[in-house]
């Protein structure tokens, strides 16, 4: 299928997107936000709070081993990630639902600029302090009886509209 083993993954050009996880709690989701990252190239993963790292078994179980491809970072608060973020010139979003929030099918992608998305707890989502920390709130639309996705499904829809914007 031509796929690149994790050398070749590690060398190669990545989107400049790094997807930071604000105290997400499911191994399983953050397993899956590896596969995907992986899968579209993302820059890294910082891992923030209580969320957990790998090696994990159940981390690994949903990432299929996109933890040994993928660069990632821990912090003990996601506010020094997004300080560190801000320091190093990124543009930060929030993926949130908030007053004044990008849809994301409106969302305009500098191809020159790099990024940084922030997906939040299951329950709670983005804490509001990194929410303000941010330089907007990025939201998909919702049609539903819910007002909510499983934070690894947005981060599939997120990191794959910078994808398309930046790649193609």
């Amino acid at each position: 299928m031509g796929r690149m083993n994790i050398e070749e993954f590690k060398a190669s050009k990545k989107i400049p997107l790094i997807i930071v996880l604000d105290d997400v709690r499911s191994m399983y989701n953050v397993g899956s936000i590896f596969r995907t990252s992986d899968a579209f190239r993302a820059e890294s993963i910082w891992l923030c709070g209580i969320t957990a790292r790998p090696p994990h078994p159940e981390i690994h179980k949903t990432a299929l081993g996109a933890e040994e491809s993928m660069a990632w970072r821990y912090f003990t608060s996601t506010n020094e990630a997004i300080e560190t973020l801000k320091r190093e010139g990124y543009t930060i979003y929030s993926i949130e639902q908030c007053e004044g929030s990008t849809l994301l099918q409106n969302l305009q992608i500098d191809k020159e600029q790099r990024y940084a998305v922030v997906l939040g707890n299951e329950v709670k989502g983005v804490k509001q302090e990194i929410v303000d920390m941010s330089d907007g709130c990025i939201e998909i639309p919702q049609f539903g009886t819910k007002h909510s996705l499983n934070v690894a499904s947005t981060a599939g829809i997120v990191i794959w509209e910078f994808a398309k914007q930046m790649i193609v």
